[in-house]
């Protein structure tokens, strides 16, 4: 992790005092964590994050100055970050992962699932529930698909049959011990692919290579031709 020690580091923003209070002391109670910084809006996140490089940082959506999708956008190629929603059907979640977010976190989340989050964050994971995944997914069959210039048909072109194959199951909502059984193969030649995909494509994480499948149309939902 960043500062070179073993410690996750965290930036909370949220326009309440009580939600990044509460928070931050939930944190500090577990020994691999560090809260290196909080703020009160999205621009005060963006300072706080260049100046503290935070490994994770908790994202609200609704906050003054700038919001959280903006402040998640400024900080593509940063820290993870883990938006803050009260339901799981929020309709910023698309909006918030074109922006770069990584996952999706209820702000009534009990304290072993917010730290399970958090590391899960870390280490490169997407963080999305099943209903958040089914209600992206039900964005791109009513959108449609967007190609954009971060991955073009040249990109998906790079990756070979097999890569190909391990996206795809990935923009189905496949873990990794999934895809293992569905390829018949171990689970850390899944973990191979995935960082090989990730790495051609100049994907940040597992969350933004399902975005991009389906943006690109390499996966087209279910009830769409």
């Amino acid at each position: 992790m960043s500062g070179g020690t073993s410690k996750i580091r965290i930036v909370i923003a949220d326009d309440h005092l009580v939600v990044r209070t509460g928070f931050g002391e939930l944190l500090d109670t577990q020994p691999d964590f560090e809260v290196a910084g909080t703020a009160a809006d999205g621009a005060e996140a963006v300072l706080a994050c260049r100046e503290l490089s935070p490994d994770v940082v908790l994202m609200d959506v609704r906050m003054p100055v700038m919001d959280g999708i903006e402040a998640t956008r400024r900080l593509a190629g940063g820290p993870k970050v883990l938006i803050l929603t009260t339901f799981d059907l929020d309709e910023y979640v698309y909006d918030a992962l074109r922006a770069g977010a990584s996952g999706f976190l209820l702000k009534d989340v009990t304290a072993e699932r917010l730290f399970d989050a958090v590391r899960v964050i870390a280490a490169g994971e997407a963080l999305l529930a099943p209903a958040v995944t089914r209600r992206l997914i039900s964005e791109f069959a009513r959108l449609g698909p967007k190609p954009g210039p971060e991955l073009g048909r040249a990109a998906l072109s790079s990756l070979t049959p097999r890569e190909t194959q391990v996206l795809r199951l990935v923009a189905e909502g496949l873990s990794n011990p999934e895809i293992a059984a569905r390829l018949v193969v171990t689970e850390e030649t899944v973990k191979t692919h995935v960082s090989r995909v990730l790495g051609k494509l100049g994907l940040r994480d597992r969350t933004q290579a399902v975005v991009a499948a389906y943006e690109s149309g390499l996966v087209v939902p279910r009830g769409r031709t």
